[in-house]
C-alpha cells in the first residue's frame, strides 16, 4: 500500500462549516444504497480567480446554489471544464484517492485549451483533501462504493463579448456513489452511431469540457430509445475509426491475448483509467497497442471470433464489459455476451488497488485521511 501523506496545503483552506448538515440518520440512508450523482455532501471547496489577484480566497463552504448574473460568460460561451475522480474507504478506515496528479495535469491541459486560468497541481490536490476532511463521514464503506469528486471551473465574468473571461471560479463537489450502471457490473449494449460525432480534429475532444458531452446527448438519447446503454462514436474525418464512448474509452481484446485501444490523437480524451489499464495489461504480459481500429475490423473480428472481448473504461464506471454492439446495418454479440477473462481480471486488479486490497506497486494511491 502507498503511504503518501496528506498535503499541508489543505490547511490553507478557510472552513465555513454548514449550519444545516444532513442529519446522521438521513446520511446513513444515502450511504446504504448510493445512486450515482444524485445526492451531495454538506460542503464544497472553492477558489476564485481574477486577472488582478490570480488564484485567491481558498475556502470550504456549505454546498449550495451558485449566484450568477444573467450575463455571466459561461452561460453564453460555454467556457468551462471539469474532472472526475473518487475517494475510497480502505478496510482500516483510511481514505485514499487514485492518481490525482494525473487528473490535475489533465485539468490544466483542459484549462489551457478552453482559455481558462491553469490551476496549480498543489491547489487541485489541496482542494480535494480539504473537502474530504470536512465531509469524511460521507465516504461510504459498502462494496463497490466510493465518494465521487467533481472538480470544475467556469468563466465567471459578467460580460457579453467573444473573448476569454478575466474571472473564473473553481469548485469541488462530492457525491457518494455505487456502480455507474444500474444493476451493477454487467455487460452492456452499445449503439455505434454512424451519423453524429463527439469531436473532430482540432476541436476540444482532448479536453474534458461540457460541450463535448452536450454533443453526445442527442445520439445518447436515441440509443436509450433503442434499448442501448451507451453510444460508441466514430471519427469525424472518415467515419470509419472507433473513437470513444460518450464518457469512456474503449478496448478490444483478441483471441491471441493482444489488446488494442484507439490512440489519443487530439479528438479522444486521455483517460486516467485508460492509462492505468494499459500499464496493468502490460504488466500481465499482454501485447498492447494503441492504434486506429476500423468499425469494419471490429465487425469482422466479432463475426469470426478473432475478437473475444470488448470493454469500456472510465472513472465513473471503472471497467464495463460490452456484450453487444449494433448499428443500423449490424447487430453483433461479443463472444457469448458475458464478461471475458481479461476484462474481469483487469477490473478486479484495478479495483483491488483502489480499495487497498492489493499492493500499489506503481505508487498510484494518494492518502487523503
Amino acid at each position: 500500500m502507498s503511504t503518501v501523506a496528506s498535503s499541508p496545503s489543505a490547511d490553507l483552506f478557510e472552513v465555513h462549516a454548514s449550519t444545516t448538515p444532513v442529519p446522521d440518520d438521513e446520511r446513513a440512508q444515502h450511504l446504504a444504497a448510493p445512486r450515482f450523482g444524485t445526492v451531495f455532501t454538506d460542503h464544497m471547496s472553492r477558489i476564485s480567480f481574477s486577472q488582478e489577484r490570480g488564484w485567491h480566497s481558498r475556502r470550504v463552504e456549505p454546498y449550495g446554489p451558485l449566484q450568477l448574473a444573467p450575463a455571466t460568460s459561461v452561460l453564453h460561451y460555454g467556457q468551462e471544464i471539469f474532472e472526475g475522480l473518487k475517494a475510497y474507504r480502505h478496510a482500516d478506515g483510511s481514505v485514499w484517492t487514485f492518481r490525482p496528479q494525473a487528473n490535475a495535469a489533465r485539468f490544466a491541459r483542459s484549462a489551457h485549451r478552453l482559455a481558462l486560468p491553469e490551476l496549480p497541481e498543489e491547489d487541485f490536490l489541496a482542494s480535494i483533501e480539504a473537502l474530504v476532511r470536512a465531509d469524511a463521514a460521507w465516504v461510504p464503506t459498502g462494496e463497490e462504493t466510493s465518494l465521487y469528486l467533481r472538480p470544475f471551473m467556469y468563466a465567471s465574468e459578467s460580460f457579453l463579448g467573444v473573448r476569454p473571461s478575466l474571472e473564473a471560479e473553481y469548485l469541488v463537489i462530492a457525491s457518494p456513489v455505487g456502480p455507474y450502471f444500474s444493476g451493477g457490473v454487467r455487460p452492456v449494449a452499445i449503439w455505434v452511431d454512424q451519423e453524429f460525432h463527439r469531436a473532430g480534429a482540432g476541436g476540444t475532444g482532448a479536453a474534458k469540457c461540457g460541450g463535448n458531452y452536450a454533443a453526445s446527448l442527442l445520439p445518447q438519447q436515441r440509443a436509450y430509445d433503442k434499448g442501448f446503454e451507451q453510444v460508441c462514436f466514430l471519427d469525424a474525418s472518415t467515419n470509419t475509426y472507433l473513437e470513444e464512448l460518450g464518457g469512456m474509452n474503449i478496448f478490444v481484446v483478441h483471441a491471441d491475448g493482444s489488446v488494442v485501444t484507439p490512440p489519443v490523437s487530439g479528438s479522444i480524451l486521455e483517460g486516467v483509467t485508460r492509462s492505468s489499464i494499459l500499464q496493468l495489461l502490460t504488466d500481465a504480459g499482454h501485447e498492447v497497442s494503441q492504434r486506429q481500429v476500423t468499425l469494419a475490423e471490429l465487425r469482422a473480428g466479432l463475426a469470426d471470433a478473432s475478437i473475444t472481448e470488448v470493454f469500456a473504461c472510465g472513472t465513473a464506471a471503472v471497467i464495463t464489459p460490452i456484450g453487444r454492439l449494433a448499428s443500423d446495418d449490424f447487430d453483433l454479440t461479443v463472444a457469448d455476451g458475458a464478461a471475458g477473462p481479461v476484462t474481469t481480471r483487469t477490473r478486479a486488479e484495478l479495483t483491488d488497488i483502489q480499495y487497498g486490497r492489493a499492493t500499489d506497486r506503481h505508487g498510484w494511491l494518494h492518502r487523503l485521511l
